[in-house]
């Protein structure tokens, strides 16, 4: 009942965001061309959040990601914190090439079932997940929406997103590891026995989910409009099913709830940015060059990411760093990074609290809240410090 009534409050949230941000388009807040404008920038991006989130849950339908988490305890050897370190591996891979909402949303289920079959405590595991989304969705401009709409202002394209984003995330990625593995240092220790491997329905569509995400994961780094190989690789996987297995296609597979809430954000912060009324936070935000500069625009945003969520964060300060591509990576690292102490900080965050809650996993807002600030307190200048460095 609990769960049903929570569901049912989210819905009407969704409901009224989407509702206003109409309002602002008929009511004249957004003009028409303004909207037009909006609308052309951030259809490829949507239309990428589309094709992956497809793609992703077809090759979980297929048993793929099945397979690889029992890999993963093979490999690990009946080692506890082995398997824990192939985890946390497995989420950096899975995020920065097919974005953190996937990560929370596919992956995490798999996670604990994993854990649950060879008998180990799912929290550390469910924790690293969920945290790794976030911290690891700054490495390449399709790993995060943010990322994709911030490649403008970096200019360069891949290569020059990824030059200035590889040492932060490393230093994104190993901040959290280590404190979780401090943290989580007894559960983490032992051995476990190794589960018997998954069983699968169809090895056809197992082996064609597999040539496609290996086909895939380098024309997401090499093709600048990732939404064309995204799409691509979706209708190859589309049309697998649809000859195999065509009950397992529907409207559910297109994230509706998270494209509603993406595309309601852009219209009130676009609305925001139009009438004038962000120009005190923009000012906030700009730090300027320098590695205090650079820390004050990193910090101002991660705040602002874990009080608005990483999204309209986002939308409302790219403008203070459109100029600078030192302040523009400062920006994502404070939305990408820093969303990891309030549960709205991040759509990842939500979608993953969802499943945990859907598979009877408990971990307390406030233990999550609290390791979560010390861990942004740590990452977040130390990986502004880095790109100071760098620069």
């Amino acid at each position: 009942m609990l769960g049903l009534l929570r569901r049912r409050a989210g819905a009407l949230a969704i409901g009224a965001l989407v509702l206003v941000a109409v309002l602002c388009v008929l009511g004249g807040g957004l003009p028409p061309q303004d909207l037009a404008a909006l609308l052309e920038r951030v259809a490829p991006v949507l239309g990428f959040v589309v094709a992956i989130a497809v793609l992703a849950e077809l090759a979980r339908e297929a048993g793929l990601l099945d397979v690889i988490a029992h890999g993963l305890t093979v490999l690990a050897r009946g080692r506890t914190a082995v398997l824990w370190c192939a985890v946390c591996a497995l989420a950096v891979v899975c995020t920065a090439f097919f974005s953190l909402d996937t990560t929370a949303l596919i992956m995490t289920p798999v996670v604990v079932l994993t854990a649950r079959r060879v008998d180990v405590p799912a929290v550390p595991f469910a924790l690293a997940t969920v945290w790794l989304a976030n911290t690891a969705s700054l490495l390449l401009p399709v790993s995060n929406l943010t990322n994709l709409l911030a490649r403008g202002a970096l200019g360069g394209g891949t290569a020059a997103f990824l030059a200035r984003s590889a040492v932060p995330t490393l230093i994104a990625v190993a901040v959290p590891v280590v404190l979780l593995a401090i943290v989580h240092r007894r559960d983490l220790r032992g051995r476990f026995r190794t589960s018997p491997a998954p069983q699968i329905r169809d090895r056809v569509l197992l082996r064609v989910s597999g040539c496609v995400v290996v086909v895939l994961l380098p024309l997401l780094v090499l093709v600048p409009a990732v939404w064309i190989p995204a799409g691509a690789a979706a209708l190859v996987l589309l049309l697998a099913f649809a000859l195999r297995r065509r009950e397992a296609i529907g409207v559910h597979l297109v994230p509706w709830r998270p494209l509603a809430i993406a595309l309601a954000l852009f219209v009130l912060v676009e609305t925001a940015h139009v009438q004038g009324a962000t120009s005190f936070v923009l000012r906030a935000a700009d730090g300027g060059a320098g590695p205090t500069g650079l820390l004050r625009t990193a910090g101002t945003s991660a705040l602002a990411a874990n009080v608005l969520d990483n999204l309209p964060a986002f939308l409302l300060l790219e403008r203070s760093a459109a100029d600078d591509p030192a302040s523009a990576m400062a920006l994502l690292i404070g939305v990408d990074v820093g969303p990891l102490i309030t549960p709205w900080a991040s759509l990842a965050t939500l979608l993953w609290h969802q499943r945990m809650q859907a598979m009877g996993v408990r971990i307390p807002w406030t233990r999550f809240m609290v390791l979560g600030a010390v861990a942004v307190v740590i990452t977040v200048p130390l990986a502004s410090l880095a790109l100071a460095v760098m620069e």
